[in-house]
């Protein structure tokens, strides 16, 4: 299994799995509420020609994240 270490890496079209998120603060909570939590499947869905924002689908919802959120997010790849 190739592994991609945060979700602002993830390449569009492909799925990740999260595993933690590196934040203790108040934006931890809200990428938690946004559905990123441990165990959770996510897609690039779109990176936009500059690279920011990129929108990801997380549990059938499309959300739009800046990279310096993203980056927060450490995943690994998995297969469909």
């Amino acid at each position: 299994m190739q592994y991609i270490n945060t979700l602002s890496e993830l390449p569009q079209g492909e799925r990740g799995l999260v595993l933690d998120i590196y934040s203790e603060d108040h934006m931890r909570r809200r990428l938690q509420e946004l559905g990123l939590i441990q165990g959770t499947k996510v897609s690039c869905v779109y990176k936009s020609p500059l690279g920011d924002p990129v929108a990801f689908e997380i549990r059938g919802t499309v959300i739009a994240l800046r990279s310096e959120d993203s980056s927060l997010v450490r995943i690994q790849s998995c297969e469909e």
